[in-house]
């Protein structure tokens, strides 16, 4: 079996913060092509860990490679398209066409081939026909779309999403999963979703990670729910993840 490189790789990590224990030491691999999920409790250290991913946190202990290469000497941040969360609730007021916040995804200069990302980061996401309306204008589950083209604007080889459904119709939700879908089987995009809702995610990911201080990595996320140690690290029922298998 040929492993693809790795994405993220993690050894020992911990973070505490004033003598709190947020994350115990963990480790995990993401590799190229995967689409992983990090679900977990709110409070439970999730977006901590995304945050250590991006560098936007420093461990406590533990390192992280980027591609191979050790976070402190990693430079290619272009590589990562991160939405955050709460993208979607971007002040509705804000005087930008949806052409113009996918743009803000780029850092490059205003060229033709800058113009072709942006036309292409669209089309993926299907919003080429919203690209004069304004921002404000749009529904929760186009802006969420708008938000992850600007995300894929720099053609990255990672995508990480913090919570991308807050706010946005089932409906919208459905669509948004098949384009996911698409972008990792079609184009190889590593995925990284970070959730509290297990509900939505378990009929496309290939691997979930259950953060709630210390980590639970589970292979097939169809079993995982079953498992009582899932549900007991979660805290919470965990049966409530069938009820998605109809939208396929």
């Amino acid at each position: 079996m040929i492993f693809e490189p790795s994405v993220f790789d993690v050894k020992s990590l911990s973070y505490i913060i004033n003598n709190q224990e947020i994350l115990k030491p963990l480790s995990l691999i993401v590799r190229k092509g995967e689409y992983c999920a990090i679900i977990g409790p709110n409070g439970g250290g999730k977006t901590t860990l995304m945050r250590l991913l991006l560098g936007l946190e420093k461990p406590t202990s533990g390192e992280i490679k980027l591609f191979g290469k050790a976070i402190k000497d990693f430079r290619e941040w272009s590589k990562i398209g991160y939405v955050p969360q709460r993208a979607v609730q971007i002040d509705t007021n804000f005087p930008a066409t949806a052409y113009e916040v996918v743009q803000m995804g780029l850092t490059a200069s205003r060229s033709d081939k800058e113009q072709e990302k942006i036309q292409l980061a669209m089309k993926k996401m299907d919003v080429t026909h919203l690209k004069d309306k304004l921002i404000g204008e749009l529904s929760g589950g186009q802006r969420q779309r708008v938000m992850i083209a600007r995300a894929l604007a720099s053609s990255p080889e990672v995508l990480i999403l913090d919570e991308p459904n807050t706010g946005v119709d089932i409906k919208s939700q459905h669509r948004f999963y098949e384009l996911l879908r698409k972008l990792n089987l079609h184009e190889k995009m590593t995925i990284l979703f970070i959730t509290h809702d297990v509900g939505v995610i378990a009929d496309d990911i290939g691997r979930l990670f259950t953060v709630n201080q210390s980590l639970l990595t589970c292979n097939n996320p169809k079993e995982a729910m079953s498992c009582e140690a899932m549900s007991k690290l979660y805290g919470i029922e965990a049966h409530a993840i069938h009820n998605h298998h109809h939208h396929h």
